[in-house]
């Protein structure tokens, strides 16, 4: 009995310990939970940064969960709610904001906030800065150059143009990509487009990039999609365009999309099936890490999403943010201390440094970058070329104004509807106005 009662009061002291706030069980070490937003690079920061910084900072544990694909809201509910929360997660915007004001920390103290070159990318509640973002991407058509130059110098071509450059609007797009698909079988491959992926968690590349042109169009900048009551979707036939092409012309037959998740589609461009896939330079990671990739570095560039909207031949690919980081106010002070000095090391310590670079693959918006400290991946350079052109201006972000992820969701279902012969193209522009002013309606715009 009294064995059993010291055991008992044993595991109870230490349970209590690991409850504190940021220590960890048996080490008496801080713990710094860090939520991670993507899926794609969890293993970088599991077997890279997690060893790297604890070597650094012995007197620290690095705990890494990574949120399932599409999951992180949900996610993150169910975190925060546990007895030893993430001290460090992600926010979408000023929308991931609303949904936290509760749990988010100052940061306008701390070393990792001024690290960032651009304070004003920051975001703020009541007077304080309470997110800080921690990449720049951008995103587009991706495209292997090797299967366009295959195409480009077939001799019965339909089009007159002799490169991939010189895309530069929906019509010829679209006169491009239909006849790649009548000559398949001399490409070599098994569509043009990799699948239009609607398994659940997947759905993201429509219901927030692919909209994003039509949503800028509309509203103009983020601020006012922010604000905006109702959504007229005057740009529905512009998006039905696009969304069109790729569903026609793709690797996969539309009544099969519903199981195909966005790493399928990645394979299917890594292993040199299709030629084009819609993603960011995130997909980067995916790309190269594919096991029996075939396309090369030199072969992946971007292409803007074209979708026939009004002087898109000087508009450039998607470029902007979601990547907020923000700390827990109700961590411990030990695991907030941590937090700042695990951040501030990531981003400005030279091991930290090559890592975001060379393994995550970030571009950063961090004043301890120099010019040249940037991702030696083919897709950055992309961003990089993109946001450099002449005459082209990239598309800010603009679905971050979206006003919750009931609309993403809503949205997606009414486009798998459609896409399975049960909705009318109308009758998805409808779901899409009606969801917007209920959600609006709900978070009180």
């Amino acid at each position: 009995m009294k064995k059993a009662f010291a055991i008992v009061l044993i595991a109870l002291i230490a349970l209590s310990g690991a409850f504190a706030g940021g220590s960890s069980e048996d080490s008496g070490k801080t713990e710094i939970y860090f939520l991670n937003f993507k899926p794609e690079i969890a293993d970088v920061y599991t077997d890279i940064v997690k060893p790297a910084f604890e070597s650094a900072y012995p007197q620290y544990t690095l705990k890494v969960v990574t949120a399932a694909s599409n999951q992180y809201q949900s996610t993150l509910r169910s975190e925060l709610s546990k007895s030893a929360p993430p001290v460090i997660f992600q926010v979408n915007g000023p929308v991931g904001i609303a949904e936290n004001v509760n749990t988010v920390a100052p940061l306008q103290d701390t070393s990792f906030y001024g690290l960032l070159a651009d304070k004003g990318m920051a975001l703020s509640l009541d007077g304080n800065v309470v997110a800080v973002p921690y990449a720049v991407e951008g995103y587009g058509i991706i495209y292997n150059d090797a299967i366009m130059r295959k195409y480009f110098a077939l001799p019965d071509k339909a089009v007159d143009i002799s490169s991939a450059e010189e895309i530069t609007d929906f019509e010829t797009l679209k006169a491009v990509v239909e006849d790649m698909t009548a000559h398949l079988e001399d490409l070599g491959i098994q569509g043009v487009f990799a699948s239009t992926s609607f398994m659940p968690g997947s759905e993201w590349r429509w219901t927030t990039h692919l909209v994003n042109p039509a949503l800028q169009a509309e509203f103009g900048d983020l601020a006012t999609a922010q604000s905006a009551a109702t959504f007229n979707f005057t740009y529905s036939k512009n998006f039905q365009n696009i969304f069109d092409l790729y569903l026609n012309n793709s690797i996969t037959p539309k009544g099969m999309v519903g199981s195909k998740a966005d790493a399928d589609s990645m394979a299917e461009f890594a292993l040199g099936q299709v030629a084009m896939v819609q993603n960011g330079n995130w997909a980067a990671a995916q790309i190269l890490g594919t096991q029996g990739n075939v396309v090369a570095d030199e072969d992946i560039k971007f292409l803007p999403i074209y979708m026939g909207l009004d002087g898109e031949s000087t508009k450039g690919i998607n470029v902007g943010t979601e990547n907020y980081l923000a700390f827990n106010k109700n961590a411990s002070a030990e695991a907030l201390a941590g937090a700042d000095t695990f951040l501030t090391w990531l981003y400005s310590s030279p091991e930290g440094k090559e890592i975001v670079t060379n393994d995550l693959m970030f571009i950063t918006p961090f004043s301890s970058f120099s010019a040249d400290e940037v991702p030696n991946d083919p897709l950055a350079k992309q961003v990089n070329i993109w946001m450099n052109k002449d005459g082209v201006s990239s598309i800010p972000w603009v679905f971050n104004g979206i006003p919750s992820e009931q609309w993403k969701a809503d949205f997606a279902q009414a486009m798998l509807e459609y896409i399975n012969g049960n909705y009318t193209w109308d009758q998805v522009t409808q779901t899409a106005k009606d969801a917007w002013a209920r959600e609006a309606e709900l978070t009180g715009r």
